[in-house]
Parts: C-alpha cells; sequence; structure tokens
C-alpha cells in the first residue's frame, strides 16, 4: 500500500460523502453494456476496480441499493444519501472483498480506461483510442491485467 498518503481522494456532488484510495486500482474497465449505459444514463461506466480495504470513507455514510445485472447476481450500488451519487458498487463474484469506483467520483486524478469491454453494445458516435484494448463482450483479466494487479486479486480471493 501507499504510505505517502492516498493515492486519489473522491466525494460526491454535495460533498456529503467523501474517500480515498490507498492505492492504484487494479484494472479500470470502460464498460459499454446497455445495463452500464441504462444505470448511468449515459453511454458508458468507468469503473476503478480495487480492493475494499483500499477505500477509506473520509466523510459520511453511503446507503446501498441492490439492482439485478445482465448476469444475474446482482450487484449493489453504493451511494450518497443526500444528492444521491453512485461512488461504488459491488458485483462480479467478489462481493464485498472489491469496489468498483465509479471513476467520475474521483478528484483532479487523471485514471483512465485500461480496456474497454462490451463494444457491441457501444454507441455508435463513441469513438476509442486505438492503444486501449477493445471486447465485444468480456476478457480475461490473467491475459491483460499486470503481474502485481493478479497478485493482488489472488491474495484478495484467499482471504476470509
Amino acid at each position: 500500500m501507499n504510505q505517502s498518503g492516498p493515492f486519489a481522494t473522491g466525494a460526491c456532488t454535495c460533498g456529503e460523502i467523501q474517500f480515498e484510495l490507498t492505492d492504484r486500482p487494479l484494472f479500470v474497465h470502460c464498460c459499454h453494456c446497455t445495463w452500464c449505459q441504462r444505470e448511468t444514463g449515459s453511454a458508458f461506466a468507468v469503473n476503478a476496480l480495487i480492493e475494499s480495504d483500499r477505500v477509506k470513507v473520509v466523510k459520511g455514510q453511503l446507503e446501498s441499493t441492490y439492482l439485478p445485472s445482465a448476469s444475474g447476481k446482482g450487484q449493489t450500488l453504493w451511494r450518497c444519501p443526500q444528492c444521491k451519487v453512485v461512488a461504488w458498487s459491488n458485483y462480479a463474484g467478489a462481493g464485498e472483498k472489491m469496489r468498483f469506483i465509479r471513476v467520475g467520483t474521483i478528484n483532479n486524478h487523471d485514471i483512465r480506461p485500461d480496456v474497454h469491454i462490451f463494444t457491441s453494445t457501444k454507441r455508435p458516435w463513441v469513438l476509442l483510442e486505438p492503444n486501449i484494448p477493445c471486447f465485444p463482450e468480456y476478457y480475461q483479466p490473467k491475459t491483460l491485467w499486470p503481474d502485481e494487479s493478479q497478485e493482488r486479486w489472488r491474495a484478495l480471493m484467499t482471504k476470509e
């Protein structure tokens, strides 16, 4: 973990919720699936994947909302009780161990996507950078994640 201070800070729109990422995210997804489009009211969602114990809430208390998902496993959204902005979600089989931080809630940090997923349903006017891997559906993390991220993932999944 980063011992010299947070890697990044984040907040909701009204500032009631403030948080810190104490380390670099494992990987960053830009998801173009129709579920993310509908849930965000936008063309895609950008999520920074990071272990839950590396996210520190420094102000406020988030509320949770459960939503179904295309996978059938559902997801829990964590949002500000005042302005209702979603700060992160938990899903994809990792449960509470992993946070999918909404990159738009991160303050003054240039966190960019490492991969574009579910591009088969991408809006036709969204142009993708040619140097970022793109997949029509999902991908195999072992093929793209850096070794350090894969080690952190394995360590996370072996925790009780």
